[in-house]
């Protein structure tokens, strides 16, 4: 690339000067747009990101999302720049510093679940998503704190970092769990986006608590390989961003078979769909939604919850759709009961991955971890509660049988009652009630998550619907829909978003001079 002649960038008028490019609420969009017209390169925007975590991540707000710092982050960033110079962009997330939770295996950071019993283990290999990611020219910059091994929806604490992660927008809220660490980096601006993981609500509830985008796809769409596992039967992995644009551009890019993940075969002979096609700004224009009363009418739902609920029925409304009041799903009272025991085959499925690590990881079992102590003390009853459960085939057990019957009978009772009203997807808010206080383990927390798409498989989607406590704590809309339809599902989030526009930044992390 010839550079111009030095008079004439002297004799340049200032008007002419393209202003400073600044990473807060950056989308994918704006970062490409500056590179292309020569105003930014990618160390430039890698040193920004860089200098916001070191101000607010342990510093100001301390808002404790960050475990680890990738330290060839700026090295990569060179590289991209060399390559863009030569070739242009490498791929569709050229130079997306994106947040990882720490339950994703990557080459350049430890991978500990957020447990100390496995502290200083690094892989030789990325996780699919992460491997995808990267090839599309993605840099992992940091690892994310995250409830440990995933145990906890509510709060995200673990024993690799002291202290709670905070909630950016209330410091003194919590993120929700476990992918809160993800969450609260993304809505900070210390990344453009994010990885985490859902095996009830992990992605979906923290997405709701700080105004973000979440996407939680069909089961076996997108791979598990390379993280480490609660429970596989529902475990999903995926993106979190700030907006429905960048989640769908990750989420084209990590969608597809993975010969590691056997759940993806179900993806097999499936074409990925251009889901950028569905990103339509009257997507929501013809839809038929149900308000799907039983994922959250509660004794103790928030009144100002169901206001916010009420206004994003409205905007639905006006921006073309029908929308089917308080549909139910008949009878399911009866089989949750009927379903009730005891199917946690946590210990199978960590075990396992463990094993795959040989010599490299520093515990070997979950006995070890537990035999080690070395975990935060609100897991403690969780992880001997793994242990506890029998050993053999899950696949076989009582329970566990019990439980694979509901989950069959609902993913056909949910499609029958989609069918019967000719609807495009269910409708609910992420959760019942806004973010709680840190420490407060009495007031209702509200989890909307974990029944209707993780029993089922079918994909959600949550994005801002909103804030309640005078405009303070976000609150999220979800979309839950047909298995293999997320397209159905980005057009009718992205229709929303882009007619109602809700995300904000949050004011406890500014700017940085």
């Amino acid at each position: 690339m010839r550079s111009l002649p030095l008079l004439l960038l002297l004799a340049a008028p200032a008007a002419a000067q393209a202003p400073a490019f600044t990473v807060e609420e950056a989308t994918f969009a704006d970062i490409h747009g500056a590179m292309k017209a020569g105003h930014l390169t990618c160390r430039a925007l890698v040193e920004q990101y860089l200098r916001r975590i070191d101000t607010y991540d342990k510093n100001g707000p301390a808002i404790n999302a960050i475990i680890a710092v990738n330290p060839m982050a700026l090295s990569i960033a060179d590289s991209l720049d060399r390559r863009f110079l030569t070739g242009g962009f490498v791929g569709p997330l050229h130079c997306i510093p994106t947040i990882v939770k720490d339950n994703f295996e990557t080459t350049e950071l430890p991978v500990t679940a957020g447990s100390l019993s496995l502290a200083g283990f690094v892989s030789e290999k990325d996780a699919f998503l992460v491997r995808r990611i990267k090839e599309a020219g993605a840099i992992v910059l940091a690892k994310s704190n995250m409830a440990e091994f995933a145990f906890t929806p509510y709060e995200t604490v673990s024993s690799i970092l002291p202290g709670y992660t905070k909630n950016p927008y209330a410091l003194d809220r919590v993120t929700a769990g476990s992918s809160g660490g993800t969450a609260a980096a993304v809505a900070a601006s210390f990344g453009a986006v994010g990885l985490g993981t859902d095996t009830g609500n992990s992605i979906r509830g923290p997405s709701s608590h700080q105004a973000l985008v979440g996407i939680r796809s069909t089961m076996g769409l997108t791979s598990r390989g390379g993280v480490v596992p609660l429970i596989l039967g529902a475990d999903i992995a995926g993106p979190m961003a700030r907006t429905v644009s960048d989640a769908v551009a990750v989420f084209q890019v990590v969608a597809g078979e993975d010969p590691a993940d056997p759940a993806t075969q179900a993806a097999h002979g499936r074409p990925i769909p251009n889901y950028a096609a569905n990103l339509v700004r009257d997507g929501l224009k013809g839809a038929r939604l149900g308000v799907l009363t039983q994922a959250y009418s509660t004794p103790t739902t928030d009144p100002e919850i169901l206001s916010v609920f009420a206004t994003a029925i409205d905007d639905l409304r006006r921006q073309g759709a029908t929308v089917i009041e308080a549909v139910t799903v008949d009878s399911l009272d009866a089989w949750i009961k009927a379903s009730a025991g005891n199917c946690f085959p946590f210990k199978r499925d960590l075990n396992a991955w463990l094993a795959s690590h040989g010599s490299r990881v520093p515990v070997k079992t979950l006995a070890e971890i537990i035999a080690s102590g070395k975990f935060h003390p609100t897991i403690e009853s969780s992880l001997k509660a793994g242990q506890a459960f029998p050993d053999g085939d899950p696949d076989q057990m009582p329970d566990c049988r019990k439980e694979e019957a509901f989950r069959a009978r609902l993913r056909t009772a949910v499609l029958a009652l989609m069918d019967k009203l000719q609807l495009d997807a269910l409708i609910y808010p992420t959760w019942s009630n806004p973010p709680r206080k840190i420490g407060d383990l009495n007031t209702p927390h509200g989890d909307n998550n974990q029944l209707f798409s993780p029993s089922t498989g079918f994909p959600a989607v949550t994005l801002p619907m909103g804030y309640t406590r005078g405009g303070l704590l976000p609150a999220g809309l979800q979309f839950f829909g047909r298995p293999w339809r997320e397209g159905v599902l980005f057009r009718l989030a992205y229709g929303y978003e882009q007619n109602t526009r809700h995300r904000h930044a949050p004011a406890t992390v500014p700017p940085v001079n």
